[in-house]
């Protein structure tokens, strides 16, 4: 099992930025092959869902409140290390991204842009498709909205 902490970008060791930053590289550049610029500059006003297993980053999201990156509240760059995705800790890391746009924002609209092979995960979620797809970063995405 993980252990899940939310915390603030301040609040982050260099360690922690490092391996989530790490992890992010390794799944959303290498593994998708995809270059894109992931220090987007909005990792600072982001509360980051940490999920940890025998002390390394298995499992990450950021959440943002309403306004800082989308109208609605939003959880983006969701990712898990490939070789842990088999425990379900996608849905542990979302379940508590969910939790914390609620318990620290008090909100109950969430966005998320979905690589369009996740559609049925984070519908599972309860999101739902809105809009038309769309690529990002040359990969295809739909816009999904949780209320």
């Amino acid at each position: 099992m993980i252990e899940i902490e939310v915390k603030t970008f301040k609040k982050l060791t260099n360690k922690e930025l490092y391996e989530l930053l790490r992890l992010r590289s390794e799944v959303f550049v290498v593994e998708q092959d995809c270059v894109y610029e992931d220090l987007d500059g909005k990792d600072q006003k982001a509360l980051h869902v940490i999920g940890t297993k025998e002390g390394e980053i298995v499992a990450y999201a950021r959440i943002f409140k309403s306004g800082d990156y989308t109208d609605e509240a939003s959880i983006g760059r969701v990712v898990v290390k490939k070789n842990q995705r088999k425990f379900g800790y996608g849905k542990i890391i979302m379940k508590n991204a969910i939790h914390a746009v609620h318990d620290h924002f008090n909100e109950n609209v969430i966005r998320v842009s979905a690589q369009m092979y996740l559609e049925r995960f984070y519908h599972d979620l309860g999101f739902n498709q809105v809009g038309d797809g769309y690529l990002e970063d040359g990969i295809p995405h739909i816009g999904m909205v949780r209320k």
